[in-house]
């Protein structure tokens, strides 16, 4: 199997029935899965038969964790705060932009994290306290330093993000008035994840949220993210709570590994954020320890949702591509190509204008600087191939069509060098993008 079924109103179903049971496995590291709405069933391809039960909820499914999201008055008229907590300590670990100009919450949240302990996360939206100096960086441990008195916390076990425009400073007394009285606010349910995962968007059009189940074990997460979106990560945050007992390499293991595969293979613009932010943290509060094969497992499920969301959530996306590498010579090799695809401008154009010009994917994956033999390249729309032995083959231009003018565009390409493969997301890029981001500051 190497399609992904995608039924549009999946999402309409899963809130009608709030629990999905369904067999997550994994062939040759394909993470695809087929999703039958009518009978509330996923179902991967057989590898090892675990079951998991994705649940109507976020990121306080879990036991312990609370959350709410607030009007502080950052942005004029919608949520712009939240914050996340946990009753008792929890293991955490993070995985953080890689761009070198870093806004002043990564450079905080990074420095708590080397004690791989926190218990509750400030995020903003609004304003990305980047490239603020050093009144920025006064300003994150403000924060810190005021909600960790208003949750009675160490400051240390207090982390924060913040996301929106560069450059803008913190309105620290809004932000002040705003976390007053906090904890007495925090609540559990859908109601509190909602309104959480609803402050942290900025030009997103939905929220992104999971609950999952594993053996008595539960996951819970929110995101946000539609633009400036490229490894490594994206603008995009992400927020991880489980009441598992995990050690602290593994969380710090699993987690970074599971990002490089989900969050580091998306693509909406090519371009970097200053405030990228992964945050996992594990409680305990189920008693329960899970396997560091099974936290992966349901870790890679929940980022590659995540991450698929952000994608489909594009700053004016009107389709998803989806760029899988096969037959390439190293791992790197096929994420570097599949990378350069979804990447390249001129194929996002491309499959705007629901055009077949395989030659812009030939032109992209020969420009990486990758070595491999162009006569032995084949090129895949869906299942459908345009190119052999590096050269159009016949094709029916009808069929061809309906994959072209569908809201997912598969392209693969065999560069037939070896047995490694990756999959890399992106979208298309369309006049409305260009539209949302020069009116951005605005």
């Amino acid at each position: 199997m190497d399609k992904f079924v995608y039924f549009p109103i999946w999402d309409f179903f899963k809130w009608i029935c709030p629990i999905q049971t369904i067999k997550y496995n994994k062939f040759d590291n394909i993470n695809y899965f087929i999703r039958v709405l009518f009978s509330g069933v996923e179902i991967g391809v057989l590898f090892s038969g675990v079951e998991m039960k994705i649940i109507k909820g976020g990121i306080t499914f879990p036991k312990g964790f609370y959350a709410i999201g607030e009007k502080a008055g950052i942005k004029l008229r919608k949520k712009d705060l939240c914050v996340i907590y946990s009753k008792q300590e929890a293991i955490a670990a993070g995985c953080f932009t890689s761009n070198q100009v870093k806004a002043a919450p990564v450079i905080v949240s990074k420095e708590k994290l080397e004690n791989g302990i926190a218990q509750a996360i400030v995020v903003n939206s609004g304003c990305a306290n980047a490239c603020t100096g050093k009144k920025g960086l006064k300003d994150s441990k403000k924060t810190v330093e005021i909600a960790a008195k208003e949750l009675n916390l160490n400051e240390k076990n207090v982390l924060v993000a913040s996301t929106g425009l560069i450059g803008s400073f913190l309105p620290m007394d809004k932000i002040k008035k705003a976390l007053f009285g906090i904890k007495q606010k925090l609540g559990k349910g859908h109601f509190y994840s909602h309104s959480a995962a609803e402050a942290i968007m900025t030009t997103d059009a939905m929220e992104k949220e999971i609950a999952v189940k594993v053996n008595g074990i539960s996951f819970g997460a929110m995101a946000k993210g539609a633009g400036m979106i490229n490894p490594n990560m994206a603008t995009m945050l992400c927020f991880i709570s489980t009441d598992a007992i995990v050690s602290k390499k593994t969380c710090k293991k699993v987690l970074k590994e599971v990002v490089e595969k989900s969050f580091n293979m998306i693509s909406v613009d090519g371009d970097m954020s200053t405030n990228d932010s992964v945050f996992l943290l594990a409680n305990g509060a189920s008693g329960k320890k899970i396997s560091e094969k099974k936290l992966k497992q349901a870790l890679e499920l929940i980022c590659l949702d995540m991450a698929k969301k952000i994608v489909s959530d594009g700053e004016g996306a009107t389709k998803v591509i989806e760029a899988k590498v096969v037959n390439a010579s190293s791992d790197k090799s096929a994420k570097v190509l599949a990378l350069a695809i979804v990447n390249s401008p001129l194929v996002k154009t491309a499959v705007f204008g629901e055009d077949v010009n395989w030659g812009r994917v030939m032109a992209t994956i020969g420009s990486t600087g990758n070595k491999f033999n162009s006569e032995k390249v084949d090129v895949f729309f869906g299942n459908i191939k345009v190119v052999g032995k590096g050269i159009e083959v016949k094709f029916d231009n009808e069929k061809l069509k309906k994959i072209l003018t569908g809201n997912n565009v598969p392209i693969t390409v065999k560069i037939n060098n070896g047995k490694k493969q990756a999959t890399a997301w992106g979208c298309d890029l369309t006049y409305k993008y260009v539209g949302i981001n020069s009116a951005y500051h605005t």
